[in-house]
């Protein structure tokens, strides 16, 4: 029995890495966190191993040997204990000579013992660990953190020879945490509301988000034959009307014809320049405009205002001529699903 539970117990320390493995790379990171600030000891213990990316690489390379060492000895150990019986078995029932036998026996023990330890120490762990992230890695952490206090030598060793090879070749070192793609993220958010975790608002709300950077500014701009706009020249009772009329905070200002548009102004300093100053030229009010390609995708169009401090920008066509308006207001109805209108 002997040799027997020796082979079983590696081939349950080649499932437990493989599990601890999987898991650490696919937990949720929040989860983890929410548990430690929670005052869950365990949780407390794993989360320094998967928030810092150099850390879970540690993580996963001590997994990595863990599984290496198991296979390789178990190999070993079965073609120690049961090698000489097998091929002197299959030698005497065959009429095979010394040499033949030996692989032949080698081969039989290697076979089967590969196909048992890819099922229980691979196949069944891997899935166990992506079906329940949070559970195994929280199960595999004792163990991991004996091991990567065993193997903090080799894993130290390993990292860097790896980190040269790639260097030499001209590829760069990646991260083990797991990316998800729009798309896969998208067939998240179906599942989730599948699932009945998101309602039917949310789901649509975060389907609009993904979207958010397949539209562009064209999509999202009021065009410029909808817009409120007033003359550099325009007198002072004419733009007091446009602006009592306008129901917006912001009037674009052009110069000659809509299609120079060279700044805008605001209400606000209308009315207060007015109350201290009295009547004065527009142009002494005029604040700058920004331009945005109308190629520029929702995203970087909201990132671009935020990032300028800047509440609109001007869509321009690739000749650079005025096409439209964009606000931060037009993108957030875009997220949001409200509608607009000028």
């Amino acid at each position: 029995m002997g040799p027997w539970m020796a082979l079983f117990a590696l081939i349950l320390a080649n499932a437990l890495y493989v599990s601890a493995e999987f898991s650490a790379v696919g937990v949720r990171r929040s989860r983890i966190r929410r548990l430690a600030e929670d005052g869950h000891r365990i949780a407390a213990r794993l989360l320094p191993c998967i928030e810092e990316p150099a850390a879970l690489d540690r993580y996963v390379s001590a997994s990595q040997i863990g599984i290496t060492l198991s296979s390789l000895t178990l190999g070993a150990l079965a073609q120690a204990a049961f090698g000489v019986q097998v091929s002197a078995a299959l030698g005497a029932w065959f009429r095979l000579d010394q040499a033949t036998s030996a692989w032949v026996g080698q081969l039989t023990i290697l076979l089967p013992l590969t196909a048992v330890q890819v099922v229980l120490g691979e196949l069944m762990p891997k899935g166990l660990a992506l079906q329940y992230p949070t559970e195994v890695a929280l199960f595999t952490v004792w163990p991991m953190h004996w091991s990567l206090w065993l193997f903090r030598p080799f894993t130290a060793l390993l990292n860097g020879t790896a980190s040269i090879v790639t260097r030499l070749f001209g590829v760069r070192a990646g991260s083990h945490r797991h990316i998800h793609s729009p798309e896969e993220i998208e067939l998240l958010i179906a599942e989730s509301r599948d699932g009945g975790l998101l309602e039917p608002e949310e789901h649509r709300r975060l389907h609009r988000a993904l979207q958010l950077g397949l539209r562009s500014a064209r999509d999202l701009m009021v065009p410029r034959d909808r817009l409120t706009t007033l003359p550099v020249d325009a007198e002072w009772n004419d733009a007091l009307r446009v602006v009592v009329e306008s129901p917006y905070s912001r009037i674009p200002v052009y110069r000659d014809t809509p299609d120079r548009i060279i700044g805008m102004i605001r209400v606000k300093d209308l009315a207060g320049r007015y109350v201290s100053e009295g009547r004065v030229p527009l142009r002494r009010l005029i604040r700058p405009i920004i331009e945005l390609r109308e190629d520029l995708p929702a995203d970087r169009v909201l990132a671009t205002l935020r990032d300028r401090r800047v509440h609109q920008a001007v869509v321009v066509d690739r000749d650079g001529r005025p096409i439209g308006l964009v606000t931060i207001q037009d993108v957030l109805s875009a997220l949001l699903g409200s509608s607009r209108s000028r």
